[in-house]
């Protein structure tokens, strides 16, 4: 069973920047594509950024693109999230998740593994 664990979330103003992490138990990690979503209070589970188990493709939900870049290391186990340019409408819980190679994308049914996520609020 992968555990997936996210950090860097926390508390910035409108156009600050953040960058989420998310750690893997197991090394078996670079053998899956990986996702992040959020929450929003009172909203439904959003997809936001996947990428490929090598790396090479990434997808982007439109509320993010050009703001927000999905990136991994598989030597550290390690997917990233660097938001920048933050708005307070990207204020929500922010899970990471990961699946079998090809499930890359916004179907957040086809991701098995999930991380408890991480707060970011954005005040303006």
């Amino acid at each position: 069973q992968v555990q997936l664990v996210e950090s860097g979330g926390g508390l910035v103003q409108a156009g600050a920047s953040l960058r989420l992490s998310c750690t893997a138990s197991e090394r078996t990690f670079s053998n899956y594509d990986m996702g992040w979503f959020r929450q929003a209070p009172g909203k439904l589970r959003e997809f936001v950024a996947a990428i490929s188990w090598s790396g090479s493709s990434e997808l982007y939900a439109d509320s993010v693109k050009g703001r927000f870049t999905i990136s991994r290391d598989n030597a550290k186990n390690t997917v990233f999230l660097q938001m920048n340019s933050l708005k307070p409408e990207d204020t929500a819980v922010y899970y990471c998740t990961g699946g079998r190679p090809g499930v890359a994308g916004p179907l957040s049914t086809n991701y098995v593994y999930w991380g408890r996520g991480t707060q970011v609020t954005v005040s303006s």
